[in-house]
């Protein structure tokens, strides 16, 4: 027997999904993300502010702090300004004070300081809600996705960084699944995915794995039955921050592309679709629209398109669509994308026997 925690971590929910092989029996929420919770506890705060912990989803923990610098003073540690941005100079122009870890520590007990506490996992809210589903707090596996843009080096953009990264794994292996890393193999580079899989250890699980959000959403939409035995069809997964589509070839990734959902217009969707099945895509280009990125292995194009599958919270754009799209939802849930797509590549990982997503 088996017992799998997948948390799936966005800019605006966190879906949850417990899932037993020996009963064959799943567990599902869908709560408000970290980054909100927090963003809104910050906000009830008033005056100075220390704000320690590691690496999060940024957007609105990062709008609150710069709001707050301009009127009281933020003091931030060196692993939570990460959050804001890499680059530490640019954070102390916004205001900020960054110290050392240590200093931040020494800090903790000034009164003159409201502690923030920066980190995706909130372990004792996530120990809750699983309680609640009747279900023992104690796994097999826990497996966590978000998206991470990367520590890029010196004089390399982080999309840049970031789309490097994919083609050297999926152009070996053109699996969504070979972007699970186990704790101990995440790389160094991966620092928000890093921090999370630090932050797990204090969940009850025999191991940790952690995974790209947009990876987990392609392997999760590809298995919606809408999919099954087709050869090459398309996936999209309009998410409220990111927008991600692959085109597949069975089980493999031909390609993909990124974009920030709130940049992107129905009619440049579809034709990012077309071009990525005919493989007129170039990353570079999408770059230069305001992008995220695209990565492309092979053209299987768009005449041969069996199917497109649309998932995500944002997905009613696609409703006025010209082109023949279907409302997918794995495991007969939409918001369960990442999470059914963390337990695919889990199940892949430990090569563990099918399981059937109706």
């Amino acid at each position: 027997m088996s017992r799998f925690l997948m948390i799936d971590i966005g800019a605006g929910t966190m879906d949850i999904l417990v899932y037993d092989t020996q009963t064959d029996l799943h567990y599902k929420a869908v709560v408000k993300s970290p980054v909100r919770y927090l963003a809104e506890k910050t906000a009830s705060i008033s005056g100075n502010l220390l704000v320690i912990g590691n690496e999060m989803g940024g957007g609105p923990i990062t709008q609150i702090l710069l709001e707050r610098a301009r009127e009281a003073e933020v003091v931030m540690s060196l692993s939570a300004s990460a959050t804001l941005n890499h680059d530490v100079e640019k954070v102390k122009s916004w205001g900020i004070q960054v110290v050392e870890d240590n200093r931040a520590d020494q800090l903790r007990d000034n009164q003159s300081y409201t502690v923030v506490a920066l980190s995706d996992l909130e372990t004792g809210r996530i120990e809750q809600i699983v309680k609640s589903f009747g279900v023992p707090y104690a796994f097999d596996a826990v497996a966590i996705c978000a998206q991470d843009h990367g520590v890029p080096p010196l004089g390399v953009s982080h999309l840049d960084f970031r789309h490097n990264m994919f083609k050297a794994r999926l152009t070996e292996k053109p699996y969504p699944h070979t972007l699970l890393y186990q704790s101990d193999q995440v790389p160094d580079t991966m620092n928000r995915l890093k921090s999370i899989s630090n932050s797990a250890q204090q969940i009850p699980a025999a191991e940790v794995y952690v995974m790209d959000s947009g990876l987990a959403a392609i392997l999760g939409a590809s298995l919606d039955r809408q999919c099954h035995q087709k050869k090459r069809f398309l996936v999209l997964d309009i998410a409220t921050s990111h927008t991600v589509g692959a085109a597949m070839a069975g089980d493999e990734i031909a390609g993909f592309f990124e974009y920030h959902t709130q940049d992107i217009t129905l009619a440049r969707l579809e034709n990012l679709l077309r071009n990525l099945a005919d493989g007129k895509l170039s990353h570079q280009k999408i770059l230069s629209e305001g992008g995220h990125g695209a990565f492309l292995r092979q053209a299987i194009g768009f005449s041969t398109i069996e199917t497109i599958v649309a998932t995500g919270p944002k997905r009613k754009m696609l409703t006025k669509s010209q082109l023949p799209i279907e409302f997918g939802a794995p495991w007969g849930d939409n918001m369960m994308t990442g999470a059914v797509g963390l337990l695919e590549a889990l199940r892949r990982r430990k090569g563990l026997k099918p399981i059937i997503y109706l």
